[in-house]
């Protein structure tokens, strides 16, 4: 099964979705550049592909080859177009060939459109079809392409940070892109969120504008550029990509999708987004899309030099889960982290978590019958079970690296970079893994990445083939996934790669990222900023929380959370944290429809200021305003101007702590509706339903 699913990701474009609002998007051409008009007419999915890829035309992707630029060279090429069943209803599909017959170098492009979300998407494959080595591909852009708007003006980048634990996580960036201005965006260290973040939006002064998101878990770029008045220019792809193909080699590349938007407020395109990404690129089980869950840790915390979870034992665990049950604070998943495997207890010899991955066996001092009773006594309780591994990093010296040293890629620190892109390694490391999972009764798989692999792949690469190494790795790592969920339907993957750093629109499609930042543990500032700005893009994401009190818990809100509760001490009742539960569990559906920030795109980070955003569910006009006044704010009131809501129905607003309740016109809560919290450091859940 698993030589099928490298195959089909080695042979065929993975399609990345997109959305569009109700907008015509009309292509136009010039010489040398692809080109859309936006105009006021209705968008037509099928019309835009056909248009934009057509015979004859130049499409919205770019490369050089044998170093001459593919726009004079796909003129001369073999053109196919073919409409292709999708797999996926209510889409469309087209699969683009060019061909090169003097060299037999074929460049595919699979494109796919939505008609639920008027939404496009495409991604590129390279195949040598030849029996000699290819001329070197190089520039590649997956997307190149000119947008152009009826009204004049600057254009807005809205753009955000990536994770390099900082309060700054995912904090909103803003950039005018006047005539001649631009930004250059990429990630560091391999990893595709680490400090770059691939979803942004591009506003224009014409009410109009367009939504980017790169599906690439590795290295991107994106280069966006004020090119008039009355247009911008967009280009993005891998950034490290100059290599020749061997004899019937091929390569993909990342994918592109664009979201086009239309109205006086952005987050109309924010929005539609957010339910594309649940519809159509989050993980399904059962057909439906997968709600990530609330889970608790089993007492972190131990002492030292205990770390993670290396002192945890079959027994202790087992007691703990039976204490949840006690108190009635039963979880949705009971999550155990790393330090479960052979060697990472042995603090004697200096051994740790992180010091012994590689090792991929139970220990079996502190688990006699491996993980299985554990799992065991979850389901008994009516929970499943998460467990944490990191299986790409390898220690050296560790099992995997003495059995197959083959396999590893050095780049001369005290760890290997498993190599994902070795059919035979990743059919055996997707063996392993699964057996596992399958052994131990595991339901839910997190996967860490506590590693930058770049210097691996650039160090691995042979001369001339620069980015050789990190496509097969990425390739890989997809198949790696969608193995597991082929092997286990019902399994959920949570992606961690030290707290949020691999967040992308290909990751996203199958997984979420249920800690999202390794970023000063329960600090509540901090984590109030990483919803405010993550919630622009993704609404499946969690972090960790560890105390009762309002403030602190309500800043941890989400679809997804950590509970790391310390149940064996008097910190806090049980009754707190079943409050706490049970508040969670009624704020968390609004987090999947629309979200609006109430309090500007600024810094948000400081300690004299008010947060707050809205939760608002069209489905059935209600919603939730959740607020902080900070500890250094001086202001007991602020007001919030509310979005999305009919100005004419009147809306029963309830504070959920006091249970006061007041009536107010949709009209009157877009005009300001204020804020009021008397003590510093304190926060405000309000409920509003309309009439």
């Amino acid at each position: 099964m698993i030589r099928n699913t490298i195959h089909t990701f080695r042979s065929k474009c993975r399609a990345l979705v997109c959305s569009l609002l109700t907008l015509a998007v009309f292509p136009q051409f010039v010489s040398g550049q692809a080109k859309s008009a936006m105009t006021d007419k209705p968008f037509d999915v099928t019309r835009w592909i056909e248009t934009h890829f057509a015979k004859g035309k130049i499409p919205p992707f770019s490369f050089v080859y044998d170093g001459k630029p593919s726009r004079e060279l796909l003129k001369k090429w073999k053109y196919t177009a073919a409409r292709v069943e999708s797999d996926e209803p209510e889409a469309v599909e087209y699969l683009y060939t060019y061909l090169d017959r003097s060299t037999g170098l074929q460049v595919e492009c699979r494109v796919k459109g939505f008609t639920d979300f008027d939404a496009v998407e495409w991604v590129l494959n390279f195949k040598n079809d030849s029996q000699a080595n290819s001329a070197s591909i190089s520039q590649v852009k997956v997307v190149d392409l000119d947008f152009e708007y009826p009204q004049k003006g600057d254009f807005i980048l809205h753009y955000a940070d990536g994770s390099h634990v900082s309060k700054h996580d995912f904090h909103q960036r803003t950039k005018v892109l006047a005539p001649g201005d631009s930004l250059y965006m990429a990630p560091q260290g391999g990893r595709s969120s680490q400090v770059a973040f691939p979803f942004f939006n591009i506003e224009s002064p014409a009410g109009q504008g367009v939504m980017v998101a790169v599906g690439w878990t590795g290295t991107w770029f994106a280069d966006i550029a004020g090119k008039t008045d009355r247009s911008v220019t967009l280009a993005s792809g891998m950034k490290y990509l100059d290599t020749y193909l061997y004899p019937q080699e091929s390569i993909r590349t990342p994918s592109i999708c664009l979201l086009f938007w239309k109205g006086d407020d952005r987050m109309v395109g924010h929005n539609r987004f957010r339910r594309f990404v649940m519809a159509h690129h989050t993980p399904k089980v059962d057909g439906k899309p997968a709600h990530f869950p609330e889970s608790s840790s089993f007492n972190y915390g131990d002492p030292s030099p205990c770390n993670e979870y290396t002192c945890l034992t079959a027994d202790y665990a087992i007691a703990l889960i039976r204490r949840y049950k006690q108190f009635d604070i039963v979880p949705e998943v009971f999550w155990l982290d790393a330090g479960w495997y052979s060697q990472a207890a042995d603090y004697k010899n200096h051994k740790n978590w992180a010091n012994t991955v590689g090792n991929w066996t139970v220990d079996r001092e502190k688990f006699p019958d491996g993980l299985k009773p554990v799992s065991d006594e979850a389901h008994k309780v009516g929970a499943k079970f998460m467990v944490w591994f990191e299986p790409e990093r390898v220690i050296k010296g560790s099992q995997w690296a003495e059995e197959h040293p083959e396999w590893m890629l050095d780049a001369g620190t005290d760890a290997y970079l498993f190599d994902l892109g070795n059919p035979k390694a990743l059919e055996w490391f997707c063996d392993q893994i699964g057996e596992l999972i399958e052994q131990n009764g595991i339901d839910y798989y997190r996967q860490d990445f506590n590693m930058e692999p770049d210097i691996f792949w650039q160090k691995n690469d042979e001369p001339g083939r620069t980015g050789i190494r990190e496509i097969r790795h990425i390739e890989g790592l997809y198949a790696f996934w969608d193995y597991l969920r082929q092997r286990f339907p019902g399994l959920l993957v949570d992606n961690c790669a030290s707290g949020g750093r691999r967040i992308d629109l290909e990751a996203t499609s199958r997984s979420a990222p249920m800690w999202r930042t390794d970023y000063n543990y329960g600090e509540p500032v901090g984590y109030q900023c990483h919803t405010y700005g993550l919630e622009m893009y993704l609404p499946q994401h969690g972090t960790g929380v560890q105390k009762t009190d309002k403030f602190t818990f309500r800043s941890s809100l989400g679809t997804s959370v950590v509970y790391n509760w310390k149940i064996t001490n008097g910190s806090s009742s049980f009754y707190e944290i079943q409050d706490c539960m049970k508040e969670f569990r009624e704020v968390r559906p609004y987090f999947y429809e629309d979200y609006y920030p109430l309090t500007g795109s600024g810094d948000i980070t400081g300690d004299n200021i008010w947060m707050a955003y809205q939760l608002y569910r069209p489905s059935d006009k209600s919603g939730f305003v959740v607020a902080f006044r900070r500890e250094a704010c001086p202001d007991k009131t602020h007001t919030v101007k509310l979005s999305g809501l009919d100005p004419d129905a009147v809306y029963s607003i309830t504070n959920k702590d006091t249970g006061e309740t007041v009536s107010k016109s949709g009209r009157e809560l877009a005009e300001g509706f204020v804020l009021t919290l008397d003590q510093p450091r304190s926060s405000l859940l309000l409920k509003y339903q309309a009439e």
